[in-house]
């Protein structure tokens, strides 16, 4: 079924996909968790440090002037370090939602291949009794006619492509498609209804009907 063909197809790429997908949520949930850690550290130090100047811990203006050109790279330092993880978590929320966009999809996939495969083995399954049905009715058939013709049936039937026998239909052997030449009809139209007739062409038992053009 090219549904299924389709269907299969696309799960397994939406599958490769989430893959993807999976594993740049978690680079970036990483990446977050450091940046996260990064602000902390530097805003301990930063802390530590204006703890020193407000308690006026510092002794010296040399050591003073340094810790206060300190506070402020601290201070930029953090405003870059709050940049990066602010970019950081948009993009980790961009990731998300296309991981969780994709999970949607294959549940929707998921969803049709369930109902595809359960329309194909119930169309297996109606194939499947309409063949036994069909076997039954053959044998049955196949009951009252001579061995000799079953026989050649067979023959014939594993020979050319499963059918062995083909109605005449309109002066046309519904085996080959071929019409019967004049002659040959006129012998067909002349024969007994019980004897059994052969398509030139192809060699298929020839069954009359009353679309035959008889």
């Amino acid at each position: 079924m090219a549904e299924l063909s389709t269907l299969t197809a696309r799960r397994a790429g939406l599958a490769d996909e989430v893959v993807r997908a999976r594993t740049e949520v978690q680079d970036l949930t990483r990446e977050q968790r450091k940046a996260d850690t990064d602000v902390e550290q530097v805003k301990a130090r930063l802390q530590r440090d204006q703890r020193r100047l407000d308690g006026g811990l510092v002794g010296s203006p040399k050591e003073l002037e340094s810790l206060q050109h300190e506070v402020i790279s601290l201070e930029r330092r953090i405003a870059e370090l709050e940049d990066t993880e602010l970019e950081v978590m948009e993009q980790l929320e961009a990731a998300e939602a296309r991981f969780d966009e994709l999970q949607a999809s294959v549940e929707t996939t998921d969803i049709g291949l369930t109902t595809t495969l359960a329309g194909r083995d119930a169309a297996l399954a109606e194939i499947d009794e309409e063949a036994t049905q069909a076997r039954a009715e053959r044998d049955l058939t196949a009951r009252d006619l001579p061995a000799a013709l079953l026989a050649a049936y067979d023959k014939l039937r594993s020979k050319l492509g499963g059918v062995g026998a083909a109605a005449l239909f309109q002066k046309r052997c519904g085996g080959c498609r071929l019409e019967v030449n004049a002659a040959e009809f006129a012998r067909i139209v002349a024969a007994d209804p019980d004897e059994v007739l052969r398509c030139e062409e192809c060699g298929r038992i020839l069954v009359r009907t009353r679309e035959s053009g008889i």
